[in-house]
């Protein structure tokens, strides 16, 4: 499944009113849908919420990209 229609997207607690954020969608089975907050029309990078950990993991450890 990668089709992220009926997604209950939601903002970072860190974002700014400027517009430069992400959002998140979790509550879909068997996949995390991120998109850009700017275009909520746009398309949506569809990750395992395997993948969307080790992102999220590497990010609060500063070992992604290392």
């Amino acid at each position: 499944m990668s089709d992220p229609r009926g997604a209950r997207w939601r903002k970072s607690t860190y974002s700014t009113d400027n517009g430069n954020c992400v959002e998140v969608a979790s509550n879909l089975p068997d996949l995390v849908a991120v998109r850009d907050s700017k275009n909520l029309t746009g398309p949506a990078l569809i990750f395992t919420p395997h993948e969307w950990s080790a992102f999220v993991s590497g990010i609060k450890n500063h070992t992604l990209g290392a």
